[in-house]
């Protein structure tokens, strides 16, 4: 009898230079069903981006973007900057391939932008976290890729908020830090090694993160009616998320984790805990860590709730190849570290 072989698929991957393109770049090189086409980048067209794939280490040529074959892939990985990733995905639909899109453009809110998407763009593409919104990301032409602090947020809200355990009008307060890759490759000054080094701060303070757009539009779709005060962090470290969410309940619970094993029994990336989840626990892995618990001396329902992801794997590069494996017929764990 002839040995079957899985079906492969072609994929692309537009701004592999970034982190979360390099990122990109060593899942597909590991994954056992997908083959890198092609890889773009602009400032650094022309030379060579090394990853490392389990043991094994690949060379992949940089290539600029206009070089790129939109129409002989199956798909598209836009790793773009927010603003400009709107146009490349508007070419890769209008050359008939699907498009997994990293940037803020085609989330819910859209980042708080103000501009038109480009024709050919939907203006309500699917929202990409899979353990809330899989059912159209299944077969999609184009998905949107949630942010990082978005993805560590609405998987710890969510099963409080389809139970109705979120109380209506009150406040959620969220203290979130992440290692320094989340705010890109691009030089910055306050994002060098003496200026982060020993340090930690806030940053975006006062609701002005573009990840509140779609995190209040995905927790009106859940059912939340409910304000979020969201206070992001920078920490001494490379990759990670650690997100502190103190939530005003409807009712008190006696078990803090009974909500999420009755709504993640079955997912594969989501890991409940009876401690505090950390972030050695979860760099380098597609997965959610969660803890929560009950807080003493308060006069009113309250949960603490706690997420760790790492924000180039869950919170970007392996949610999108997560949502690729969707969208492709594959299985969803298929060449993703759990």
């Amino acid at each position: 009898m002839q040995a079957t072989t899985a079906p492969a698929f072609r994929v692309g991957v537009l701004g592999a230079s970034g982190y979360s393109g390099r990122e990109l770049c060593a899942l597909i090189a590991g994954h056992p069903q997908l083959t890198l086409a092609f890889a773009t980048a602009n400032t650094q067209r022309g030379t060579t981006l090394r990853v490392r794939a389990g043991l094994a280490v690949h060379d992949i040529p940089l290539i600029a973007p206009e070089e790129a074959d939109l129409a002989g892939v199956d798909l598209v990985f836009a790793a773009l900057p927010h603003g400009a990733s709107a146009e490349w995905v508007a070419r890769a639909l209008a050359a008939g391939t699907r498009v997994v899109d990293l940037s803020s453009d085609l989330r819910p809110g859209h980042g708080g932008a103000a501009h038109a998407l480009p024709a050919g763009v939907p203006l309500d593409a699917p929202y990409g976290l899979p353990e809330l919104f899989r059912a159209p990301v299944r077969g999609a032409r184009v998905v949107a890729n949630p942010g990082c602090y978005a993805t560590s947020i609405l998987v710890a809200l969510a099963p409080l908020a389809r139970a109705g355990l979120i109380a209506p009008g009150g406040t959620v307060s969220i203290a979130s830090a992440s290692g320094v890759s989340g705010a890109g490759a691009s030089p910055k000054l306050e994002l060098l090694f003496a200026e982060v080094a020993e340090d930690f701060r806030a940053y975006g303070v006062g609701n002005s993160h573009r990840h509140l757009h779609e995190m209040r539009a995905a927790l009106g779709t859940l059912g939340a009616d409910c304000d979020l005060l969201f206070t992001p962090h920078l920490l001494p470290a490379t990759r990670g998320i650690l997100s502190t969410i103190t939530v005003p309940l409807t009712r008190p619970v006696d078990d803090a984790l009974a909500p999420f094993r009755a709504a993640y029994a079955d997912e594969p990336f989501v890991e409940l805990t009876t401690q505090l989840p950390a972030l050695a626990e979860v760099q380098h892995r597609n997965v959610v860590r969660i803890g929560a618990v009950v807080p003493t001396g308060m006069r009113s329902p309250t949960l603490l709730v706690f997420s760790a992801i790492d924000n180039l794997v869950k919170g970007a590069a392996g949610q999108a190849v997560q949502n690729a494996n969707l969208m492709l017929g594959l299985s969803e764990t298929a060449g993703l570290p759990q």
